[in-house]
């Protein structure tokens, strides 16, 4: 007959040589305990980490121990259920056996796993963004390729937009057409046009001052006398 309370105290013994910074046990009666389980070191000193929780059951290790995460660090859901699926895998590949040390371990290469996905994963991302880059800086000297698709398009807008604009020329030209006055129609919407020019001679009749010193005194002209003129002759006069 199978001591399974042996095998299961051999266990913990074990385990707590192996694990000593990182095993707890959390009760006894049921046997139940957890494990941290850190990855190694990834590019950028970033690891994850998850504290798997094992609880005996009375036929262990005959029957599977329950586990579960009881904590993680840095895992997305999908790396959480990929860890219980290969919890479940390597339980059923062991069942008759002590398996938490080989569970632990499976457990441990896959966080490994992971931590060098993050550093693929980062890579790829640093890779696109610099060909994203490089595509947006050749875009800016190339301009977009000109092809008969996006030619046809340009000059369906462009001569849409240049119709619009001569339409609202013509219509602010009719405009102002219709809005300009004849000389004819000014004088007949302001009577006041007709009398302006009298009023202002009018009005400043009275008060027009004249320099006399522009002028000098007719005595002072030197006046050609034409029939003083030998050479005058009033018959040279008639004749023009």
């Amino acid at each position: 007959m199978t001591d399974y309370s042996e095998e299961q105290r051999n266990e913990l013994e074990a385990l707590e040589s192996i694990y000593p910074d990182s095993f707890t046990v959390l009760s006894e009666n049921p046997t139940s305990f957890t494990i941290t389980v850190t990855s190694e070191a990834g590019e950028n000193d970033e690891t994850v980490q998850t504290t798997l929780k094992f609880t005996y059951g009375e036929k262990y290790p005959d029957e599977m121990p329950r586990y579960e995460i009881f904590s993680q660090e840095n895992l997305e859901d999908n790396d959480v259920s990929d860890i219980l699926k290969l919890l479940e895998l390597q339980a059923e590949e062991n069942l008759g056996m002590v398996m938490i040390f080989t569970l632990v371990s499976a457990v441990q290469e896959k966080l490994n796993e992971i931590v060098d996905q993050i550093k693929t994963r980062r890579e790829e991302e640093k890779k696109q963004k610099e060909k994203e880059a490089e595509e947006a800086e050749r875009q800016c000297f190339h301009g977009t390729p000109v092809t008969i698709e996006n030619f046809l398009s340009w000059k369906a807008k462009f001569d849409a937009e240049l119709l619009e604009i001569k339409r609202k020329r013509m219509k602010e030209e009719e405009q102002a057409g219709k809005n300009k006055l004849s000389g004819k129609q000014l004088f007949e919407t302001d009577h006041n046009l007709d009398t302006s020019d009298i009023q202002f001679l009018e009005e400043a009749g009275n008060s027009v001052e004249v320099d006399e010193s522009l002028f000098q005194e007719m005595d002072d002209l030197e006046l050609d006398d034409e029939e003083d003129d030998p050479d005058f002759n009033p018959v040279d006069l008639d004749s023009d």
